[in-house]
């Protein structure tokens, strides 16, 4: 291009001398991933592949007119190049754009055509703003259009990438990427210039069809040398910045034509940036249902692991049979009620071995359940009832003295002389109790070590008595 300074007509002939054979060399190249490919990548790369194909007869058409006539100075193409350059694009563009991309939600998948809309009608103002004239209303519909399918492949491949499940390399998706952006700077170039453009022109708008080449090429390096050619989903981000970029564009855009003051120009950017705000509603309406859900949920997780606290709580300071808290919890209960007016109870079964080798472990369990709802119906509100262990039970009376500690023990003696239903036979058991007052300097392991004597010495002088 740069050897052919100054004579367009050559460089426009090597412009399109070019475009069939890369187009061909591409097609090959896909139809080689094909071979090594399956599912929805496979899909990609017979979309790719039929597409240079398309592009291969429309090029060839255009560079056999660029060879029959002269004085030519621009490289758009005729009406049969651009019939089958729109139908090969538009394949690539759905088929990227209907790629399936993993774990996406309903939800998700609207944000996704939100943020891809914002970016396309960001382009669609820029292209209006610096590509169109104040006057040049016949290249309008032109000029947004091709802005449009610009902006649309280079996001449609972005998003692909980001997605974790696109259908080619990071490494080989680059080139293409980079052909996009190079793309767009060779439309914007020279945008209205009605004769022979500099040299650099021409180069930047023949550089994105070398770029294309790269990307089907190192697809098939890296399937070639990986252990599947399906590539491993790396995590997606949960936002994607490209619509605020877009918007942060469009805006720049709308303020480098606002000194021309009021005209068909600034007009359209302006109605560009209204859709642009109403899209960006929609999509923070979408972000905050979203959080509002993310909340809720949070809630309800948070909740859940309160009652699984709460429940494993429980289950470290409970019984597992008759629900009393364990000898644990008593002994931390005790030494808190301490110094204080305290009494603790300690009360040993008399029976209860005989009961489970009469009638088995479950009449066992039977009384041992009953026995704790008798202690339960004994004591007041504030009391508290333990199982040590066996068939060893403990009463915690707070704020008590000897005589309401003693009649405590007379109401759970009366109590234990009703038997306890089982099946159709009754069980039963006495018991013996210690009962042991605090004192000044007492601690818990020796009021308890005092109640425990206490209960031995009831057990020695004979079976239902308590001794304090």
């Amino acid at each position: 291009m740069f050897v052919l300074s100054g004579h367009a007509n050559g460089q426009v002939q090597v412009f399109w001398a070019a475009q069939p054979l890369l187009d061909a060399m591409v097609a090959y190249a896909s139809w080689r991933v094909v071979r090594i490919s399956s599912g929805a990548q496979r899909r990609f790369w017979l979309a790719m592949g039929g597409a240079c194909a398309a592009f291969v007869v429309g090029d060839c058409v255009q560079a056999t007119y660029a060879f029959s006539h002269d004085d030519q100075w621009s490289t758009a193409g005729g009406t049969v190049q651009g019939v089958l350059f729109g139908i090969g694009l538009l394949a690539i563009i759905v088929v990227m754009l209907i790629h399936p991309m993993p774990g996406h939600s309903r939800r998700e998948r609207v944000a996704f055509w939100l943020d891809a809309t914002t970016v396309l009608v960001a382009g669609a103002v820029v292209a209006w703003c610096f590509a169109v004239g104040p006057e040049d209303a016949d290249n309008v519909v032109t000029t947004l259009i091709s802005g449009a399918v610009i902006l649309t492949s280079g996001f449609a491949a972005v998003k692909l990438v980001l997605s974790g499940n696109a259908p080619m390399h990071r490494t080989a998706a680059l080139p293409m990427i980079v052909s996009a952006a190079v793309n767009s700077c060779g439309f914007f170039l020279e945008p209205g210039a009605d004769g022979p453009m500099p040299a650099y022109v021409y180069a930047v708008r023949l550089l994105p069809s070398f770029l294309i080449l790269l990307g089907p090429r190192v697809q098939e390096v890296v399937a070639r040398h990986a252990e599947t050619t399906s590539l491993v989903p790396h995590r997606r981000k949960p936002y994607s910045l490209l619509p605020y970029g877009g918007i942060a564009v469009a805006f720049a855009a709308v303020l480098v034509v606002l000194p021309e003051g009021p005209n068909a120009r600034l007009w359209g950017a302006m109605i560009g940036l209204g859709i642009i705000f109403a899209l960006v509603v929609c999509r923070q309406l979408a972000a905050f249902r979203d959080n509002t859900r993310l909340i809720d949920r949070l809630d309800a997780t948070l909740a859940e692991l309160r009652e699984q606290e709460n429940r494993l709580r429980r289950q470290a300071q409970t019984d597992g049979l008759t629900g009393l808290a364990n000898r644990t919890h008593f002994y931390d209960e005790v030494a808190a009620a301490l110094p204080g007016r305290t009494a603790v109870l300690v009360i040993d079964l008399d029976g209860f071995k005989a009961v489970n080798d009469s009638l088995g472990h479950a009449a066992g369990d039977a009384l041992l359940i009953g026995v704790g709802d008798k202690l339960r119906a004994s004591v007041r509100p504030g009391d508290l009832v333990a199982r040590l262990g066996g068939d060893e039970f403990a009463v915690l009376l707070r704020d008590c003295g000897d005589a309401s500690a003693t009649a405590t023990a007379d109401r759970i003696l009366e109590a234990m002389t009703f038997p306890i239903a089982y099946e159709e036979t009754v069980v039963r058991a006495n018991a013996s109790i210690g009962v042991a007052c605090a004192s000044a300097g007492d601690d818990a392991s020796g009021l308890m070590r005092r109640a425990d004597l206490s209960m031995y010495a009831a057990k020695h002088a004979g079976k239902g008595q308590w001794v304090s």
